[in-house]
């Protein structure tokens, strides 16, 4: 599809939504393509594609490996004062864009009403 098109059925700006696909491009999530037939189209079949490999590029999910409060050492073995809880919730939340794939809400109501 044309950038000009998505844009309309989303009712978003050409130029913002334009901005977006070539950093999905660029991450390897779509392909895109030049000339009178050009446009973009997903890179990978849809059940290959997950919400990680979407949003990663705009914002890293946060593995629980990762401390909340920045500290370079922070593991079971040696945890800040939120590292329990981080993991608790960081857990289920990298499972859920990870184990989402785009197959998965293709053909569902719009998810954004």
């Amino acid at each position: 599809m044309r950038a000009a098109q998505i844009a309309a059925g989303l009712g978003m700006p050409a130029n913002y939504l334009s901005k977006i696909l070539h950093a999905l491009t660029r991450a390897g999530v779509l392909e895109s393509e030049r000339g009178p037939n050009g446009g973009f189209r997903l890179a990978r079949a849809p059940a290959e594609l997950s919400l990680a490999d979407v949003v990663a590029p705009f914002e890293p999910i946060v593995r629980q490996s990762q401390c909340l409060l920045g500290r370079d050492r922070c593991s079971d073995e040696s945890p800040c004062g939120l590292h329990e809880r981080w993991k608790r919730a960081s857990d289920p939340l990298l499972g859920f864009f990870n184990d989402t794939k785009i197959a998965d809400l293709i053909g569902q109501v719009d998810l954004c009403q």
